[in-house]
């Protein structure tokens, strides 16, 4: 066989492979990118640099410049925005913005860009995919909300990244693998950027993020389907979207009655201390906080193992509650036992220093376990907050504060029983054990707000 003419051949076919593999649009899709140079789009709100080198486009972090942002020229509505990226190293970060804006005197005049982001993150905590407000409401999908997601990203290679925005709707993909899930009230048009992370004290400048083959898809969207079984941060008050009902979620507050609770006292809601004005199902609370003035409330329906998540926002000096697997064994004297997630202001309230290593603060399993959160996973007052608990089939228990886990234990469990026998609870023979139990809403004389309650049995 003629050499020249098999290298010949050779050489046709992976150039033939290469331009399809990183130049040839998908059916639909349009590039953002050339593959040569930067035309259509500009840089805003740092000094990082960019540049092309061999069909990517190239950020390089800088020392003493805040988030730099490489910019679509255009803003986009509802898209599939696709793209392959690359990160070399684990101290490094960057992202991708979506429908985000620019705040031209924001940062004292340097420019701010916020919006919704892909993270992208090779760190440790390997949350690559998740979403993050920039410059305004910061983590709205952590990626320990889906941890079984962390490993999709690897570090060193290129990885294929997917953003559908859809409405309210924003679902993000790493390398196929379904990450991310948010249903948001606001931004539904904005610009795309590229994020090339600030240099802060003790890391070296000089690390790199390759963006390439940028694809984007405008006309005839159809939602892809995303995998089962993956919490949605849904931000519209009150309400399910079709994926979450196909999911199995149900609502425990439709945001206008108090349909499907009741008293623990009787089979009515309280006539006195709860309201469900506003979109909230609010404790009012008494005047000198302490005294109860309308009782604890309850599902009608009890619960086994089930995923539960609920927004609170407590006034200031607050103490709340919302207790899991309630029973009514000990009759209608004193609040019912149940294992319990405390909602409570750690700053203010007495209740923060009592217990045992910190675990009747916010998050904790009251009286039992402490919660472990950092501070700014953690809202002010006046603010709302985010719970979920995650309770198993196999009695294994998760607590979550604003997306972060802040502990989790076994029920039943030797742990469990040792912390019980150290306990309020050590006389309650078996406590927290039952198979099911009622949710319970507290009634501790302190006005707290709860809205977003929905569940999922297990």
């Amino acid at each position: 066989m003629n050499i020249k003419i098999t290298l010949g051949i050779a050489l046709a076919l992976s150039t033939t492979l290469f331009t399809q593999a990183s130049a040839q649009n998908k059916s639909g899709y349009s590039s953002l990118f050339d593959g040569k140079t930067l035309k259509g789009w500009k840089i805003l709100a740092g000094t990082a640099n960019y540049e092309v080198q061999n069909g990517a486009i190239v950020g390089t972090t800088v020392s003493g410049s805040g988030n730099t942002f490489l910019v679509t020229e255009k803003e986009y509505g509802d898209y599939v925005l696709e793209l392959d990226v690359k990160i070399d190293d684990v101290g490094n970060n960057a992202g991708v913005q979506i429908r985000s804006h620019y705040d031209a005197a924001g940062n004292g005049g340097k420019g701010k860009v916020y919006g919704k982001q892909f993270e992208i993150d090779p760190s440790d905590r390997k949350w690559t995919g998740g979403i993050y407000d920039e410059g305004r409401r910061e983590w709205l999908y952590p990626l320990e909300l889906n941890a079984k997601a962390k490993h999709a990203f690897k570090i060193g290679q290129y990885n294929h990244i997917k953003m559908e925005c859809i409405g309210n709707d924003v679902k993000t993909w790493v390398n196929g693998v379904a990450t991310a899930y948010v249903v948001d009230t606001l931004d539904r048009t904005g610009f795309i950027a590229l994020q090339v992370h600030a240099v802060y004290k003790g890391e070296i400048a000089g690390e790199k993020v390759y963006f390439k083959n940028i694809q984007i898809k405008t006309k005839n969207i159809v939602p892809q389907q995303f995998a089962k079984n993956i919490y949605v941060t849904n931000l519209q008050p009150n309400t399910l979207n079709a994926y979450e009902q196909q999911d199995g979620w149900k609502l425990l507050f439709d945001g206008k009655t108090s349909k499907g609770w009741r008293s623990v006292r009787n089979m009515t809601f309280p006539t006195k201390g709860w309201d469900t004005e506003n979109g909230y199902l609010t404790i009012q609370g008494a005047p000198d906080k302490s005294s109860q003035i309308g009782d604890d409330i309850i599902t009608e329906e009890k619960y086994g193992p089930m995923d539960l998540s609920f927004d609170f926002k407590l006034s200031e000096v607050a103490n709340g509650g919302l207790k899991y697997f309630t029973t009514l064994s000990q009759g209608t004297t004193g609040s019912p036992l149940g294992l319990e997630y405390q909602v409570l202001d750690d700053d203010k309230h007495p209740d923060a220093k009592a217990g045992r290593d910190g675990n009747r603060k916010l998050g904790s399993l009251y009286d039992l376990i402490p919660a472990t959160k950092q501070a700014r996973f953690t809202k002010r007052i006046g603010q709302w907050n985010t719970a979920r608990i995650v309770i198993y089939p196999n009695n294994h228990v998760e607590h979550y504060l604003n997306g972060m886990k802040v502990l989790e234990y076994d029920r039943g469990g030797k742990e469990y029983k040792e912390a019980v026998a150290l306990s309020k609870f050590k006389n309650d023979a078996n406590f927290g054990e039952a198979k099911e139990g009622y949710i319970l809403l507290q009634d501790h004389g302190c006005r707290v707000n709860f809205r977003n309650m929905k569940l999922k049995r297990l």
